[in-house]
């Protein structure tokens, strides 16, 4: 059997056991904000903000709050 690399496992929300999908997100964060696709749970409306985003554009805001 061969496995395709390609293939990737879908996230699923642990609430309510759906798949997950790309959307369009608002993210508010501390008095700044910003659009970025993440994965969202179609039910509940969820979202998965991964490590990237956590250590990347969200340092990014505080570091320019901090500056003001």
């Amino acid at each position: 059997m061969k496995i395709n690399k390609e293939e990737k496992t879908p996230w699923i929300c642990d609430k309510c056991n759906k798949e997950l999908q790309l959307s369009e997100i608002k993210v508010v964060y501390l008095g700044g904000s910003f659009e970025v696709e993440l994965m969202q749970c179609p039910e509940c409306k969820m979202v998965l903000i991964d490590e990237t985003l956590a250590l990347g554009k969200m340092i990014e805001v505080e570091k320019g709050l901090e500056d003001k």
